[in-house]
């Protein structure tokens, strides 16, 4: 599977051990060496992936994701980070970023992350199946990643939308923690299941309507959480 990949960061030895393990399994890389450059370079010419640092002179790599996903550009990031602390790891995620690496790292463990982040972003057609998830009012359409609400769009993140996902595609089924952080695939192992729960606040704060009295995001206590047809549930009641 050969991609076109940029690799931003401005460590040039790190860049260059980056750029030899890529180009040893077929990508072609681009490097470039700060987040205006990096954001140069997507607009030029739109890659597979961006492998991005957080730490970069003249824009931080938080900055880059916050500006690509305002733009609607759809490609996957890594991000590699110094930082450790479960807060800045979840504010990458929350603004967009794919998967995570802490440093220092394997190279080989790098490698790992890009397959698999290459292979779930380029098999839409078999997860989609070009048809719409449907629960209620809410939408899920994964082909073209879009959600709406009674007809109204709804933005979400990459990892948003992946919770999303799964949880419509089994409605009313309680799914864990667990399970919705294997959806997310790949992120730090050291990242707790509060990465879940973030996101989760952040969609109800977008498809409920009133978040704090949630009626189809549904905490189910010591379990996990589960979507449902509020008007089903009414019915039931």
């Amino acid at each position: 599977m050969c991609a076109d990949v940029i690799v931003a960061e401005d460590d040039e030895k790190q860049a260059e051990l980056v750029r030899r393990y890529l180009e040893r399994e077929g990508h072609a890389v681009r490097i470039v060496g700060d987040g205006l450059a990096a954001l140069d370079a997507v607009r030029h010419k739109e890659p597979d992936l961006l492998v991005l640092d957080v730490m970069m002179p003249r824009a931080d790599g938080l900055d880059v994701v916050r500006v690509l996903r305002a733009e609607a550009r759809e490609l996957p990031v890594l991000m590699l980070t110094a930082r450790t602390t479960e807060d800045d790891l979840l504010l990458g995620l929350d603004l967009g970023a794919d998967d995570y690496m802490t440093k220092p790292y394997s190279p080989r463990e790098l490698m790992a992350r890009v397959r698999t982040l290459l292979r779930r972003t380029r098999r839409p057609a078999e997860v989609a199946q070009d048809h719409v998830l449907r629960v209620g009012g809410l939408a899920v359409d994964p082909e073209r990643h879009e959600v709406t609400v009674d007809g109204e769009p709804v933005e979400c993140t990459r990892g948003e939308f992946r919770i999303l996902a799964a949880l419509a595609a089994g409605p009313d089924r309680v799914f864990s923690r667990q399970r919705l952080l294997e959806e997310l695939h790949g992120f730090d192992r050291y990242i707790s299941d509060r990465t879940v729960d973030v996101h989760v606040m952040n969609l109800r704060k977008k498809i409920e309507p009133a978040p704090r009295r949630p009626v189809r995001l549904l905490t189910v206590f010591g379990v996990g959480y589960k979507l449902t047809d509020p008007a089903k549930a009414a019915r039931r009641g």
